[in-house]
């Protein structure tokens, strides 16, 4: 086994963190670029939303697939596979000359950037230490969040300096010197015993998770929650493009960085959950997330910034505990729950655009704002649900 501060133990944690740094780069390198895709497409919101939402679409439906496929073939082998397929996809996108090849490519690229996110936590625990596991997930999911803050970062920087074509084409080419040292850095699997793929076991875990109401519901509470936290983020971009604000994708890009405060919530959520049990930190995530969006209601751009860093950490505080929850009350075949837990996840960013479109064209982002938080009532209201079960007694609490 490996073991917290040994030599394998840093060559694989910081081959696992490159690799998540590059997965999440990739999939949220066209936000800030949005409006730069309409223009030159001549596309609408919802059309050119396109290039985003089908990535997490297709990211979110393979993560069913790969955790049972690496169970069969094993975990090294087909994150490096995944891994090559991104880097191939990003290069192609590069060559795109219309933007149904650009949504192509990127539901393509979509179907390979699950690979590693899906395995790269049942490599840890087959390779890892429980002690050295702990230690290594936490520096693991940092490299989520970094990476998710750099693609937007240099989608911006880059987008506006090269353009988007040459945008992939630096992705691509930073994408595949991540894969070299990820194939270089990351050990063999040494305690992985290869299992039959059995279909049927499979779908009958899910099954039993879906058919489970206590752990339905929080799967819908994350993934509502992301679908509106994650696609507000999109339609801002055309406000901040458009007058009075007239921000380039560099500015764009820098407003991702609200994802900051996202860090400090999930932080602070592990320890008040001890506290205050799960499903209040849930709810006040909720509330927070909420209180934030009608902030940015307002017309002063400061404000609006500042209702991205509450909403960022709201958005964080109750997903982790939601995340950590599912974990908890699952009885069994915990790893399919969590892996249902981020289809949903994923499936609520690719679908969000589609209901708040209609809000946009009704009252511009009054109405994004609007559908926002009747959504977020939504699942304030599934979270009270589920706290009037558990004080029934029919579930844990904690």
């Amino acid at each position: 086994m490996i073991e917290s501060g040994s030599k394998p133990f840093w060559r694989a944690t910081i081959a696992l963190c490159i690799g998540s740094f590059m997965i999440f780069a990739n999939v949220y390198v066209t936000q800030p670029i949005l409006p730069e895709l309409q223009r030159e497409f001549a596309l609408t919101t919802l059309e050119v939303s396109w290039s985003f939402t089908v990535t997490t679409l297709m990211l979110g439906l393979s993560l069913l697939f790969y955790g049972p496929l690496s169970d069969a073939v094993g975990r090294r082998p087909l994150m490096l596979i995944s891994m090559a397929g991104v880097c191939l996809c990003t290069l192609l996108l590069s060559q795109a000359d219309s933007f149904s090849t650009l949504v192509l490519l990127r539901g393509l690229q979509g179907l390979f950037l699950g690979g590693l996110p899906a395995i790269a936590i049942a490599y840890m625990g087959d390779e890892y230490s429980r002690k050295a596991l702990m230690l290594a997930v936490g520096l693991y999911i940092s490299g989520n969040s970094l990476g998710g803050i750099s693609g937007r970062l240099i989608g911006g920087f880059v987008g506006e300096w090269l353009g988007w074509a040459d945008l992939f084409l630096v992705m691509g080419v930073g994408s595949c010197f991540g894969l070299l040292l990820f194939w270089w850095l990351l050990p063999a699997s040494r305690q992985f015993s290869p299992q039959p793929l059995n279909l049927s076991a499979m779908l009958s875990r899910l099954w039993d998770h879906l058919s489970n109401p206590l752990l339905l519901l929080v799967y819908l509470v994350g993934g509502l929650n992301f679908f509106i936290f994650i696609n507000q983020y999109s339609y801002i971009t055309f406000v901040l493009s458009d007058a009075p604000y007239y921000l380039s994708p560099v500015w764009i890009g820098l407003l991702f960085l609200t994802y900051l405060t996202g860090t400090v919530g999930s932080t602070l959520s592990g320890r008040l959950a001890q506290q205050y049990g799960q499903l209040n930190c849930m709810k006040a995530g909720i509330l927070i997330l909420i209180s934030g969006s009608l902030l940015t209601l307002s017309s002063a751009l400061p404000l609006i910034v500042t209702g991205f860093f509450i909403n960022s950490f709201g958005f964080f505080f109750a997903h982790s505990s939601a995340s950590s929850w599912v974990s908890h009350q699952a009885t069994h075949a915990r790893a399919s729950a969590s892996s249902l837990y981020l289809v949903f996840y994923y499936l609520g960013a690719s679908s969000g655009g589609f209901y708040l479109d209609p809000f946009w064209h009704w009252l511009g982002w009054e109405g994004v704002v609007l559908g926002s938080v009747i959504v977020l009532l939504i699942t304030l209201s599934l979270t009270l649900s589920l706290s009037s079960l558990s004080a029934r007694g029919m579930i844990r609490a904690h």
